[in-house]
């Protein structure tokens, strides 16, 4: 429900609110670092991500995200991604 000029109410936003995950978060890039590093597997490296997310550019994140995605009996998700990443920025240069 919201109410006028477009706010929602502060009850409809505090259900939507996980407290278990969020709590640390307060900008997009977090979020997106968060879900980066859960996806991988690799949340005790978050604050790597973090960096990532906040410094490099998203399309090249997205690229290598999906390449680790679509790999096949991948032995180390995170050491594939850093792998790509690298050479993505490599290309871009």
């Amino acid at each position: 429900m919201t109410t006028t000029k477009g706010f929602s109410n502060i009850g409809d936003v505090l259900d939507k609110f996980r407290k278990d995950e969020d709590k640390y978060i307060s900008r997009e890039f977090q979020k997106y670092a968060y879900d980066l590093a859960k996806e991988l597997n690799d949340l005790s490296h978050k604050s790597l991500y973090m960096r990532l997310a906040k410094n490099t550019p998203r399309v090249l994140l997205e690229n290598a995200r999906n390449f680790v995605k679509d790999a096949y009996k991948v032995q180390s998700r995170p050491r594939l991604f850093m792998w790509k990443l690298s050479e993505l920025k490599k290309t871009q240069k």
